[in-house]
């Protein structure tokens, strides 16, 4: 081979080698991550994203998220799903509430889905049953009704002269009617009136607060709604304090940002679960194999300053029960 012919075969070849090593890396894979809330939501992300890492995938790395919120407008949902299947992504985690996992469900049979409820996915046909899960969904459940009447003796023992007291709802919670009973029975058992307020919508936690004043609850207990811990919650949380009325949430991303209390299901613990099960996917393994596991772990988190806020003195029976306390 003559030297010119050579040098232009080198030539050729280095101006192909970026070209060849781009074809030959495989595309990051996607999940589409759906939620009825808004990207406020953070923890539950991370938490997410922690459990993704166990498995060896980081976003940005060598995974792509592509995130779409409903901001607490529960009828986006199903043209936010149908968007992601059009999308192809290789997995779509439905970010709590029921309605989500549904829409989910509704808008594919084959794209793995992996939900985080408060409910029971066997009675609303998302699964067959928690160990054989069959189809394309799996996932995790966490306590949610369960803990209400708890949630209830706590704020009662800390305002126990509290004659009145409320709950926040959201009327387009599937779970409605559950947490409006388990409500009842708490308020009952505690003989207190109790105010059930619903709000879907900003301007509605305004009306709700305003009637809590109208009728002179003592105290109010936030519901676990999607919508309440993402895209309201520091609306929540400053209606709270300026009016002075001790609130108690399910969650602890409430008192994280300067709530009272909460005592309720850990999130964060649903979420890494869930992190795990989608880099399982991920790496092959059916959903349909995979049992839809139970989150279990309860936690009671107290923020003092915010009880010195609002004159309170936190009974050292709760305190000594707090998974922690924040001052």
């Amino acid at each position: 081979m003559r030297r010119r012919d050579l040098l232009a075969l080198l030539s050729s070849t280095a101006a192909l080698s970026p070209l060849l090593g781009r074809a030959q890396q495989k595309p990051m894979p996607v999940i589409g991550w759906l939620s009825p809330g808004s990207a406020s939501a953070r923890p539950t992300r991370l938490s997410f994203l922690d459990g993704l890492a166990e498995t060896g995938y980081v976003e940005g790395t060598n995974v792509t998220i592509e995130y779409r919120w409903a901001e607490g407008q529960y009828n986006r949902l199903p043209g936010l799903a149908a968007d992601l299947v059009r999308r192809r992504v290789a997995l779509i985690i439905t970010a709590g509430a029921t309605p989500t996992a549904l829409a989910a469900k509704e808008a594919t049979e084959t794209i793995p889905i992996v939900f985080v409820l408060g409910s029971d996915p066997v009675q609303f046909g998302l699964v067959r049953s928690l160990a054989r899960p069959g189809g394309n969904l799996t996932g995790v459940t966490v306590i949610d009704i369960e803990l209400i009447g708890k949630a209830f003796e706590l704020l009662h023992e800390l305002i126990p002269n509290a004659k009145r007291v409320g709950v926040l709802v959201n009327p387009n919670n599937l779970l409605i009617d559950a947490q409006t009973k388990a409500s009842r029975i708490a308020a009952h058992d505690l003989d207190v009136d109790l105010l059930i307020l619903n709000a879907s919508n900003q301007s509605e936690i305004d009306l709700a607060f305003t009637a809590l004043l109208e009728q002179r609850a003592g105290g109010l207990l936030v519901t676990g709604e999607p919508f309440f811990f993402g895209l309201v919650r520091d609306q929540l949380i400053a209606l709270a304090a300026r009016h002075a009325i001790p609130t108690i949430y399910m969650y602890r991303l409430f008192p994280a940002a300067g709530g009272l209390m909460s005592y309720g299901t850990s999130l964060a613990d649903g979420y890494r679960i869930a992190g795990i099960y989608a880099g399982r996917i991920l790496r092959g393994e059916r959903p349909e194999n995979l049992p839809v596991q139970q989150s279990t772990r309860v936690e009671l988190t107290v923020n003092l300053k915010t009880a010195k806020q609002l004159g309170l003195s936190v009974p050292q029976s709760i305190l000594a029960r707090a998974d922690e306390v924040i001052e």
